[in-house]
């Protein structure tokens, strides 16, 4: 009875033996394959794919009128988003305008009342050379009376009447000078306020274009092709300038950033080939090249950068954002999403 259970218990014996190699030849192929790997790449699995998101924001505030897109959609460059209520602004111009044709109407009266002193300011100069030549003659009149009031032929009388039209003729020129300089400094005054009503008037033309622009940036167009985000804002609601609206995401550039540690770099250099794998497909590899590495740690772009000159220093492997292009993105642009996470593997042997 020994004799047939020996032979048995050899064979299973055997089998557990073949078994047993077997499992530790394929777990030490695979761990030689690991282990080599691991010496000739370096890896890291914190990485996400980025892509151009530029958000969508208002110029001027006002109530929202009309959106004219919906959660996820895809838009052009150059395609209406967003109508916000333009009445009020519009009003503003219509009164503005108004104000600037009031304001040319006032220019025109003061361009004719500067005519028409101008014209005055002619017959004021004629006025003295009447008066210059009324005072000659009264001077000539009054130094004959004199003569003659010395030889007795003419009275007193007639002496103090041609002294005092001789004063009055001098009087006379000396008013119309008056009267001239005066009406000088009225053309002066008239001419400055007419050159300070026309600056006005182009600063109010100036709004009236400002106010146009203002108005043309009620309706909100798309600044770049690309794929809506979520909505932040419903119709009827007021939003002021610069308020975020929603994003869009530019689904025609990807790329991807790899953090790697410090000690990781020291061999990568621009155009280095690599691959990576997306958490969201696994199995499939992805191609691409090192683009750029990045001047400065993550740590230093962080809304507190670590000061090591304070504080007790604890020594923490930093982490250098590199840049990935990917290469033939036009076969994978359906699986791309911006912020997906992927692990990168580059071979540095």
């Amino acid at each position: 009875m020994e004799n047939q259970v020996t032979p048995e218990k050899k064979k299973k014996s055997l089998i557990r033996t073949i078994v047993v190699s077997i499992v530790l030849l394929v777990a030490a192929f695979f761990g030689y394959k690991k282990i080599s790997y691991a010496l000739s790449h370096e890896s890291t699995d914190n990485a996400q794919v980025e892509t151009q998101i530029t958000p969508v924001l208002p110029r001027v505030a006002g109530y929202v009128k009309h959106i004219a897109v919906n959660d996820y959609d895809s838009v052009k460059s150059g395609q209406l988003l967003v109508e916000l209520d333009d009445a009020e602004l519009q009003t503003q111009l219509l009164q503005m305008e108004a104000d600037v044709k009031a304001s040319e109407a006032d220019i025109q009266n003061a361009k004719a009342s500067l005519n028409s002193t101008v014209v005055s300011l002619d017959v004021n100069k004629g006025n003295i050379s009447l008066s210059k030549v009324k005072a000659q003659q009264a001077e000539e009149d009054y130094n004959r009376n004199k003569n003659l009031f010395a030889d007795q032929a003419i009275t007193r009388k007639q002496l103090d009447d041609s002294r005092f039209a001789y004063e009055q003729a001098t009087q006379q020129v000396k008013n119309s000078n008056t009267d001239l300089g005066s009406a000088q400094t009225r053309v002066s005054v008239i001419a400055t306020g007419i050159k300070k009503a026309e600056a006005s008037l182009e600063a109010k033309k100036a709004a009236i274009e400002q106010q146009k622009l203002r108005i043309s940036w009620t309706k909100i167009f798309a600044p770049q092709a690309g794929k809506i985000g979520k909505r932040n804002i419903t119709t009827g609601q007021f939003v002021q300038a610069g308020t975020p609206m929603f994003s869009i995401v530019n689904d025609t550039t990807y790329w991807v950033v790899a953090n790697f540690k410090e000690t990781q770099i020291r061999q990568f250099h621009e155009g280095m080939p690599l691959e990576f794998e997306l958490d969201a497909y696994p199995g499939q590899k992805i191609e691409g090249t090192i683009e750029s590495l990045s001047e400065a740690t993550g740590a230093r772009f962080s809304l507190l950068p670590p000061d090591n000159a304070s504080g007790n220093f604890v020594k923490v492997t930093q982490r250098v954002p590199v840049k990935i292009a990917i290469k033939d993105i036009n076969k994978y642009r359906g699986i791309l999403r911006a912020g997906l996470s992927a692990d990168v593997s580059v071979p540095v042997k």
